[in-house]
């Protein structure tokens, strides 16, 4: 028998802890001891006979004084072999691994660990055909492994080879394999050979699997620099017979032909300096190299911007206000403004800054196609860019360089597009720009937008100034609360106001109705619609403030005409869409609008308000009720309408002995102010003289005039501030069939903005204070 299988291990061992080290029956391993408690143990037991101690793996390397639950259950029963003192304390010990045990139960702990063990006998059936195929795999591996790791020597594999054991097989091969430490616990605590074999051959192969990739990895460079070189001598030898032959390199003419298009674009001459520049060292980068198609895209965008390429603006103010009306129904404040631009163009026979204009009103007025009007009218190109939804601020400023598949901001490229340095530049939707982690692009705008910046303004990707000056800036947003107030002020606002139903006549008439008759391929001699046909289609089934729904209804009545003009069923030559036609072909009214009472009523007043879509009138219902104190608010009201009703109560209830009141009125009673419709939010302060009234009313008991309508924000001293929305609230009472209209005193110049065909048959009642709101729209005052 062999030595160690002689050596009869102990119950009780001393327990010596070791670090990331894990030690295999039948293996000799050298070990390094430097704690005190670990020197003191192998002096005890160089001190006995059979000199064997317990060698077990600590969970954390980084534990100083282990305790039992830090050391793993399963080690190995060693014999120390040769033991060497040095200097500093420490030992050199050379130890040999004979039996695989377990720790049962630790009985000492000072000045070493010491514990009852229990050895743990191999399972192994040395006959069984499937044991021999697993030594045979595992050991093939183990060959295959050694061929390709570099941590292991050849000579190693002769000795596997060797080994005849199953068990020591396995051992000496997990002993030499770089595994984790768990692994090798688990390997060294399997008592069956066959499940030992079993676990080792998927760690070889991952382990294969490695050094293969490594390998393969490093081949691919390999031939990735021997593959760069042959280019590299053969771009060489390439150049030489180019030379020999007269033939000119392909870089040489590029780089050529950058300088005659940089001589061609008349660049200002710090942009030329910069760009002759980038040209001597697009010579000098070898062309595989990744900074060649940076610098090489660089100048292709400096070359083709407009530097210097102008159109002439026509300046006959004749011809470009035919444009404009042949284009647009009314806006006459918009075209004043174009005109005038073109007037001092014309006179001052120099550079004159572009103006920035900002188009304010409701959607489907006409914003973004009078931009393009504006274009030709001018002569100019139009560009437009939208800008909502647009959260990055590199969208307008362009990214630096040094981004992989960095790009101008969308200011150059569209600017690139036109092809000049003055076109009409139209910026959609500016009041929906948003703002998050990459930067806040409406910031950006300031500088595009700033008449007294933009000579020079600076793209991230281009890195030189541009000259924005002469572009004529149009942005358009549909409400002015949501700009920027820095951005704001850089504009110069015009509000394109909602159209009443006698402009959509007209406006039907001579652009939608032809327009939709020439897309769906009739002619004006076969559908005609009547002036009345057309206003029910604006009035019952639109509701907006544009046109844009108004000429899909009309679409729609001429797609279904097109229907039956195209089936041969229709014997009429001409159609004439009649109201009654139009009922027919699109079927029950869509939009009901709020309609005026049409008698006087105790409690309900009429009020004005505004809305995205226009303007709207608004009934104002107050009701009273046995109660306490109580005051109800239904309609979805905003926080500000409710201040309002509750400062308008707090009026009256301080005015009470003037109105004929009990002055403890509200001591008895509940009020309830109703605004249908009630699925609509409601908010905004210019209801509070609409509240009152209706306030005062069913207090007093005296009933509102039925065809007066108001609007105004009410204080508690009574007085009556001005409100906004003053054109689009006195449409509303126009369309909803209205008298008079009270409005704050202080809003008496918005009345000189409307046109005079919009105010006809309305009587305007200027209120300073609510009394007079009262005289107005009641019966009799209290």
């Amino acid at each position: 028998m062999d030595r160690e299988q002689e050596i009869m291990v102990p119950v009780d061992l001393p327990i010596l802890p070791l670090k990331e080290t894990v030690v295999f029956p039948y293996l000799i391993v050298p070990l390094i001891v430097a704690s005190k408690k670990g020197v003191k143990l192998i002096d005890d037991v160089l001190t006995k006979e059979e000199k064997v101690i317990g060698l077990f793996t600590l969970k954390d390397p980084q534990v100083e004084d282990p305790s039992p639950d830090d050391i793993y259950a399963y080690g190995c029963a060693a014999t120390i072999l040769k033991m060497l003192r040095f200097p500093d304390g420490s030992l050199r010990v050379l130890v040999q691994g004979i039996a695989r045990i377990k720790i049962e139960d630790y009985i000492q702990s000072e000045p070493y660990y010491k514990a009852r063990i229990r050895v743990v006998e191999d399972k192994v059936d040395r006959d069984d055909m499937e044991t021999e195929a697993l030594m045979r795999n595992v050991l093939g591996l183990f060959q295959k492994l050694v061929s390709l790791a570099p941590y292991l020597p050849d000579d190693i594999q002769p000795v596997a080879m060797n080994i005849n054991d199953p068990s020591k097989l396995a051992d000496f091969i997990a002993s030499n394999v770089n595994i984790d430490v768990e692994k090798k616990i688990d390997l060294l605590g399997t008592s069956n050979v066959k499940k030992r074999l079993k676990k080792l051959i998927p760690i070889l192969n991952r382990e294969i699997g490695i050094f293969e990739l490594s390998e393969k990895i490093k081949n691919s460079v390999r031939s990735e620099l021997d593959k760069d070189q042959r280019e590299f001598f053969l771009r060489e030898q390439l150049k030489a017979i180019q030379k020999e032959l007269g033939i000119k390199d392909e870089r040489l003419v590029e780089v050529e032909e950058f300088k005659e298009k940089i001589a061609k674009a008349k660049m200002p001459e710090e942009v030329e300096k910069i760009a002759l520049k980038e040209v001597e060292r697009l010579s000098v980068i070898p062309v595989q190299a990744a900074e060649y198609t940076v610098v090489r895209t660089y100048l292709d965008w400096l070359v083709s911007l407009p530097w210097a390429v102008e159109t002439r603006d026509n300046l006959d103010l004749q011809s470009a206000r035919s444009v404009l009306e042949a284009d647009h129904y009314d806006l006459e404040e918009v075209k004043e403004r174009i005109l005038e631009y073109l007037a001092v163009r014309k006179l001052k026979k120099g550079d004159v800054k572009g103006p920035i204009l900002c188009f304010l009103g409701p959607p489907g007025v006409g914003k973004t196609s009078l931009g393009r009007s504006i274009a030709r009218a001018l002569g100019r190109r139009f560009v437009r860019f939208s800008l909502g939804g647009v959260k990055d601020e590199a969208e307008i400023r362009g990214h630096r360089r040094t981004y992989v598949g960095a790009l101008p901001g969308r200011i150059i490229q569209e600017i690139r597009r036109a092809g000049t340095k003055n076109p009409v530049f139209m910026l959609d939707e500016i009041d929906k720009v948003g703002i998050d982690f990459r930067g806040d692009p409406a910031s950006a705008l300031l500088e595009v937008l700033d008449p007294e910046q933009n000579f020079s303004f600076m793209d991230h990707y281009l890195d030189v100034p541009f000259d924005l000056s002469k572009v004529m800036f149009i942005t358009t947003a549909n409400r002015v609360d949501t700009i920027p107030p820095a951005l704001r002020d850089r504009m110069e606002i015009i509000e394109l106001p909602g159209y009443t139903y006698e402009e959509k006549l007209q406006i039907a008439k001579k652009f939608l109705v032809p327009r939709q008759l020439k897309e769906n391929g009739l002619s004006k001699r076969m559908v005609k619609f009547e002036d009345s046909a057309l206003m029910k289609i604006a009035r019952e089934y639109t509701m907006e403030a544009g046109v844009r729904n108004l000429e899909r209804e009309i679409a729609s009545v001429i797609r279904k005409v097109a229907v039956k003009v195209a089936e041969g069923n229709s014997k009429a030559k001409r159609w004439v869409i009649t109201p009654l036609r139009v009922r027919r072909l699109l079927g029950p009214p869509k939009y009901h609008r709020e309609v005026l009472e049409k008698r006087r009523e105790v409690g309900v007043a009429v009020g004005l308000a505004w809305t995205p879509t226009g303007g709207e009138i608004l009934l104002v219902e107050a009701t009273r009720m046995r109660g306490k104190k109580g005051l109800t608010l239904t309609g979805q009201l905003g926080d500000i309408m409710q201040e309002s009703a509750t400062a308008a109560l707090s009026y009256i209830r301080s005015n009470a002995k003037r109105l004929k009141l009990d002055e403890g009125f509200f001591e008895h009673c509940d009020l309830h102010i109703h605004v249908p419709a009630g699925a609509i939010p409601k908010d905004g302060p210019s209801a509070g003289v609409t509240i009152a009234t209706a306030l005062v009313s069913v207090l007093t008991g005296i009933p509102v005039r039925h065809d007066v309508a108001m609007t105004g924000e009410i204080t508690l001293r009574g007085k009556v501030l001005p409100v906004g929305g003053i054109r689009e609230k006195v449409l509303a009472a126009k369309r909803a069939g209205v008298r008079k209209v009270v409005i704050p005193y202080e809003n008496k110049g918005d009345l000189e903005r409307i046109p005079e065909i919009n105010k006809k048959g309305l009587e305007f009642i200027f209120a300073k204070r609510v009394w007079d709101v009262f005289e107005a729209a009641l019966v009799e005052v209290p």
